[in-house]
């Protein structure tokens, strides 16, 4: 074979990089190193209270979060608090409609009854649909310009460019995390990113 010849075969589409491999790989890794996270109470309770600072500051009146599956960081605690603290405050929770649209979010509070949603997910049942001005967004990986890797569905990327009016959009994860993470063309970058080490 040629020089050039086994240059283009070793440039070949088949011999490049995958790029969806690679992130299925980082997410299979880094949801295996959640999972083991040491002094994860101790964690937990860091991002909580850099959570609660955050939102104290932004001025936001309907706060979208979500359920935790698979050890995510449990914002329950901290959105109920946070709903407590100033009258008229509400906060919602997401559910699927049909795969490949953007999230739809209902009411909830801690009396909320719940009904299993998409994928087994717990969804509010049968409470009002409202936008959300903020959103919390669960983060398998970031990068330090604040690009999310999450499950691979795309939900929140879909929801965020879907949304009329572009919701705060606040990343939470751990920051054993936090990986060199190339954006591509459909990510959005958040305004923030909370860990226990803080909100940045």
């Amino acid at each position: 074979m040629s020089s050039r010849s086994a240059t283009s075969a070793a440039t070949s589409p088949a011999s490049l990089p995958d790029p969806a491999e690679d992130r299925r790989a980082q997410r299979a890794r880094l949801l295996a190193l959640r999972a083991a996270l040491p002094a994860r109470i101790d964690a937990d309770a860091r991002i909580a209270a850099a959570l609660s600072e955050l939102l104290a500051g932004l001025a936001v009146r309907c706060l979208g979060f979500y359920w935790p599956i698979q050890q995510e960081f449990d914002a329950r605690g901290a959105v109920a608090q946070w709903l407590a603290a100033v009258p008229g405050r509400q906060a919602a929770l997401p559910a699927v409609s049909r795969p490949g649209a953007p999230l739809d979010f209902h009411r909830w509070d801690p009396d909320t009854p719940m009904t299993k949603g998409h994928y087994g997910i717990p969804v509010p049942d049968g409470t009002e649909a409202v936008t959300p001005d903020a959103l919390l967004i669960p983060c398998v990986g970031f990068s330090p310009d604040k690009f999310r890797l999450g499950y691979g569905g795309g939900f929140y990327d879909r929801t965020l460019a879907a949304m009329a009016h572009r919701p705060v959009a606040i990343g939470v994860g751990h920051e054993a995390c936090r990986i060199a993470l190339p954006a591509q063309p459909h990510d959005v970058a958040m305004d923030w990113i909370v860990t226990e080490a803080g909100a940045f």
